[in-house]
């Protein structure tokens, strides 16, 4: 079995502000440049559904698949079979738990695993999806960040 790729971190915010976040309103967040055509304005679209896609959808309406969601549970749970930029056949499951911590925010937590299927390349993939992961990461942390500052209620 290769090991998991596993991340935790604490963001400012309730739970189901971090989860939409994540689900939807990616675009705000995920960088262009980790995307399958790397254009600007690309959306990052989460279908609200088990069975749903997630895909970039370009300004030209072209849509790249890039996994299919498997949980579906606001704003606690969410997993979807990952194969950006691989084969379907060759996805792995990502995993992640938003844990309410009352006022301190939210604990995240990723669980990336599944690299044993791909085989000899697994470990291989694997070291590339923890370079994606710290790329993209830095911007949801900073863009939840300022949003739970801006959006909280006056009181």
């Amino acid at each position: 079995m290769i090991e998991p790729l596993r991340m935790a971190f604490d963001v400012g915010c309730p739970a189901a502000h971090a989860f939409d976040l994540w689900t939807q309103r990616a675009s705000s967040w995920w960088p262009a440049e980790h995307t399958v055509t790397a254009e600007q304005g690309v959306q990052v679209v989460f279908e609200a559904r088990v069975g749903g896609r997630v895909f970039e959808r370009t300004a030209a309406g072209q849509e790249v698949d890039w996994g299919e969601i498997t949980i579906w549970d606001p704003p606690r749970r969410l997993g979807y079979r990952w194969f950006i930029r691989t084969d379907r056949a060759d996805a792995t499951d990502v995993e992640i738990r938003f844990e309410d911590q009352g006022d301190s925010g939210t604990r995240v937590e990723i669980e990336h695993r599944g690299w044993e299927r791909l085989g000899r390349r697994g470990p291989r993939w694997r070291t590339v999806n923890q370079a994606g992961w710290n790329g993209v990461l830095p911007d949801y942390l900073r863009v939840c960040s300022r949003l739970a500052t801006t959006e909280r209620p006056a009181g």
